[in-house]
This record gives structure tokens, C-alpha cells and sequence, in this order.
């Protein structure tokens, strides 16, 4: 028996077809339509749904390559389910370069919303309403705010067993257990039965090669275990994701000039010197160190800071997490779904 059409908004999409869908959100104060746009792959098997997103936080533009690259992958012309994907949810921000509402709302912690309160909620609304009350599981696609990188990870505060194996499927480097916060979509979805991965790499208003290729991939691989897609042109199995069951961020002791000497990815113990805070003189100079066996998940990319700026993120890890990521940028590197024309 065939599959009945996907509904979303007011449009439907045949079974075997793919549809991109514009749902109204508002108009800006010139009358211009602003929508947000979903685009649909409505499998003829039937299966699962998903949903990716990206650009919740506007200025987080590396998650809109990740789905641009996702929805031009081959396995999904024999996909089993319902694939969804928005590239862009937060189109107000995207447009001017910012990571909020035009309010100055943050849109992840307006979630669930609802549909008569401000720009945020209602945005919220739509989301939930129109994406993730259709969808069984998603992947959120995030990077780290402005000035400031991250290192390729999946954040997960799973509700099943089978949540943790989707998140050791994706293939992050690391995989850290964070809590839920209130107003996020993460928190929002699971209080309706869906859980999410949220995958955070790179740095805002920047595109990376490394990050992309990690999360489209890695996107891939949640969907075979999902049973939507083979295996073909996944390539092998990389190495097992670091588990990291907390992180902390080190500070600024006081405000200077801030030159760093350890890059994310790479392994600290005890007193490693992280980075010195100078004043404009060169008369004071204080270290930061680090303060246990760690990864660095990110740090600041401004040579300016004030005091108690956030400077390194760690997650402590008992194995050598160096050799974990010069073994998985080789394995990427190798990977046959990228070709020389991905490169940017």
C-alpha cells in the first residue's frame, strides 16, 4: 500500500518526491514577507521522521552549508521516512549578521512559544508546531557565539539508551552530556517525546571545512542508524567519540591583551599554560593554566579581553585525545562522500 502524502502547513508532498515549503511567519515594517522555509524528502518507504535545523542563533551560518551539503547527497533519493530540513530558522537574524531576534530576543530560550506572544514565541510556535510535533527525533546544527570557536561535538541529554547510540553513531570527536535549559529547543522537544542532538562546531558568521565535513557525514550516519538510508558511501567506521561527562570554562583573571597557545582539539594537563593576559605596557602579566587532564572544547578568538571573559573551555578525558583527533582528520579527510568541489 502506498504511503500517504506529508502535510506541513498547507501543502502536501507526494510520496518519492522532494518539496520546499514556505510557512508564513510575519512581515517586516516595510510589508516584506518573512517565511520559514522547510524543505521536505517524503520517502516512498515508509520510515521515521527527522528533522535538521540550523541557524536557530542567525549569526551560526556554518550549520546552513551542513544542510546544503545534506540535501545534495545521493542516498536520499531511496530514503526510507521523512526527511526534514531548515537550513535557516531564524531568518532575522541571519539577514543582519546576529545571533538574535530583532528584539534582542535569543530564540533558544523562547521555546516552546506560543502563537500570540512576542516575535520570539511566535517563531517558537511555528517550529513546534509545524516541524518537531511531526518529527521523531533532530539534529539542531549550532556553532559557537561570536568570537569564540568550538571544536566538532555532539550535546546530548538523552532520554534512551538508543539516543546515546545515535549520538556515538554521528561521529563527533567528543561527545558531552549537558543539561537541558529552560526555554531551549532541546528541552522543549523532549517534553513533547523528541529527542535531539545538537552538534556544535566552528565559530559564528564563519564557515569551516573541518566542521562541515563532520556534520553532513555525521548526519548521514544517524540516518543509517535510523534505517532511513544504506550504508553505501558512508565509508568506515571512525574512531569511537571521546565521552565527556562535564566541562567548565576558564576566565580572564583581568582585562589586557590575551595570547593564547593551545588550539581546540588539543589534550592539557595540570598546569599547562593555556594563555597570559598582558596589560597594553608589558609591565604585568598573568598566567592561565590549566587546571586539570583535559580537552580543550573551545576557547576565544579576540586578542582583547575584560575580566572573567570566558578564555578556554575544558572537558576532562582520561584517554589521549590528540591521538583521537589526528586519527579522525584522517579518517574525514579519506572519507569518499567529499570530492575536491566541496572544498571552500
Amino acid at each position: 500500500m502506498p504511503r500517504e502524502p506529508f502535510r506541513i502547513g498547507d501543502t502536501e508532498v507526494a510520496p518519492g518526491t522532494s518539496r520546499t515549503v514556505d510557512l508564513p511567519v510575519s512581515r517586516l515594517s516595510d510589508h516584506t514577507p518573512v517565511t520559514m522555509s522547510v524543505h521536505v524528502v517524503h520517502g516512498r518507504r515508509p520510515g521515521p521522521t527527522l528533522f535538521v535545523s540550523a541557524a536557530v542563533h542567525g549569526d551560526e551560518v556554518i550549520g546552513v552549508e551542513i544542510a546544503r551539503r545534506l540535501l545534495r547527497q545521493p542516498q536520499l533519493g531511496s530514503l526510507a521516512g521523512t526527511l526534514l530540513v531548515v537550513p535557516i530558522v531564524n531568518t532575522f537574524g541571519f539577514l543582519n549578521n546576529s545571533r538574535y531576534m530583532p528584539d534582542r530576543r535569543d530564540l533558544n530560550r523562547s521555546f516552546p512559544g506560543f502563537e500570540t506572544g512576542s516575535l520570539a514565541a511566535r517563531l517558537a510556535h511555528l517550529f513546534m508546531t509545524e516541524v518537531v510535533a511531526r518529527s521523531d527525533f533532530g539534529i539542531d546544527l549550532h556553532s559557537a557565539a561570536i568570537h569564540r570557536t568550538n571544536m566538532p561535538q555532539i550535546r546530548v541529554s538523552a532520554s534512551s539508551d538508543e539516543t546515546l547510540a545515535r549520538a556515538e553513531a554521528f561521529g563527533a570527536p567528543v561527545i558531552v552530556r549537558a543539561k537541558l535549559r529552560e526555554g531551549s529547543l532541546r528541552a522543549a522537544a523532549r517534553a513533547e517525546g523528541c529527542d535531539i542532538l545538537l552538534y556544535e562546531a566552528g565559530e559564528a558568521l564563519r564557515f569551516d571545512e573541518f566542521a562541515a565535513r563532520v556534520g553532513a557525514s555525521g548526519i548521514l550516519r544517524v540516518m543509517h542508524r535510523m534505517g532511513m538510508i544504506g550504508s553505501k558511501g558512508l565509508g568506515r567506521r571512525r574512531a569511537p567519540s571521546l565521552a565527556c561527562a562535564s566541562s567548565h570554562w576558564l576566565r580572564a583573571p583581568a582585562g589586557g591583551l590575551l595570547r593564547m597557545f593551545k588550539e581546540v582539539g588539543e589534550g592539557v594537563e595540570p598546569g599547562t599554560l593555556l594563555a597570559v593576559v598582558s596589560d597594553p605596557f608589558g609591565e604585568h602579566e598573568i598566567e592561565i593554566e590549566a587546571d586539570t587532564a583535559a580537552i580543550v572544547l573551545g576557547r576565544a578568538t579576540m586578542p582583547v579581553v575584560n575580566e572573567g571573559d570566558a578564555v578556554y573551555h575544558l572537558a576532562p578525558v582520561k584517554a589521549d585525545p590528540e591521538a583521537r583527533m589526528a586519527r579522525l582528520t584522517a579518517e574525514i579527510e579519506a572519507d569518499p562522500m567529499f570530492d575536491e568541489d566541496e572544498i571552500l
